[in-house]
C-alpha cells in the first residue's frame, strides 16, 4: 500500500511539473514584433529653417501604455493586449522616435535629438501620450484606432512654454486581425505626426510647405 501511494504521489508530482513547464513554455513563446513609420510627406521648411537644436523628450504615459505590448480595449473600461504581437520597443520610446523622425524630415532645425549636443538645447518638445489603443467596435469584427497626444513647446533658455496643443487622431480598421490593427496604428500616427510637425514649425514662425 505504501509503495502504491508513493508511486501515485510521484506520478502526480511529475504531471504537475509537466503542466508547469508547459505553461512556462507557452508564456515564453516569442511574439511577432511590429514597428511604425514616420510619414514621408509631412511639412517641410522652406529655405534653411533655424540653426537651432530641438530636443524631443520621452512622452509620459499612463501605466497601460508603459510597455511594448499593443493595447486593445474590448470595452471602454477594459484593457487587454494583443496575444500574438508586440511593438519593437516600448510605446513611449517608439512614439518619441516617430516624433524625432518627423521633425528631422522637416529640415527645420540644425539638430533634432533625444538630448542636446551641449549642456542644453534651444527648444524642447515635452508631451503626454494618453491614448494609443485599438477600441473594438460594437460588431466585434472591426476596431477604431485612437491616438491622443498633448504637446508643449518649451524654450530651454528660460523654461517658458511657447505653445501647447492636444492632437487627436482616429481611423477605422478592416478587421481586428493583428496586421490590420498595426496598419491602422500606422496611418493614424501619420496624421497626428503631420499635424504636430506643422504646429511646431508654425509656433516658431518657420515657413513650411504643408504635408500631403
Amino acid at each position: 500500500m505504501f509503495r502504491y501511494m508513493l508511486i501515485s504521489v510521484t506520478a502526480a508530482t511529475l504531471l504537475s511539473g509537466c503542466a508547469a513547464i508547459s505553461a512556462l513554455s507557452g508564456a515564453a513563446t516569442p511574439l511577432e514584433n511590429y514597428d511604425l513609420t514616420a510619414p514621408v510627406n509631412g511639412p517641410v521648411a522652406r529655405g534653411r529653417g533655424l540653426a537651432r537644436q530641438m530636443v524631443v523628450e520621452l512622452p509620459s504615459v499612463p501605466g497601460a501604455l508603459a510597455t511594448d505590448r499593443i493595447l486593445i480595449r474590448p470595452r471602454p473600461l477594459q484593457a487587454q493586449y494583443l496575444p500574438d504581437g508586440q511593438w519593437a520597443s516600448e510605446t513611449p520610446m517608439m512614439v518619441q522616435t516617430l516624433m524625432l523622425r518627423a521633425l528631422e524630415d522637416s529640415n527645420a532645425f540644425r539638430y533634432v535629438g533625444r538630448r542636446p549636443l551641449g549642456g542644453s538645447g534651444d527648444y524642447a518638445l515635452v508631451s503626454e501620450l494618453t491614448d494609443f489603443q485599438a477600441e473594438v467596435d460594437p460588431d466585434g469584427k472591426t476596431a477604431t484606432i485612437r491616438v491622443r497626444l498633448t504637446a508643449r513647446l518649451v524654450r530651454e533658455e528660460d523654461a517658458s512654454i511657447l505653445s501647447t496643443r492636444t492632437f487627436t487622431a482616429s481611423s477605422a480598421t478592416a478587421s481586428i486581425g493583428t496586421v490590420d490593427l498595426v496598419e491602422g496604428f500606422n496611418s493614424t500616427a501619420h496624421g497626428m505626426l503631420r499635424e504636430m510637425t506643422g504646429w511646431v514649425l508654425q509656433s516658431l514662425n518657420i515657413t513650411a510647405r504643408p504635408g500631403a
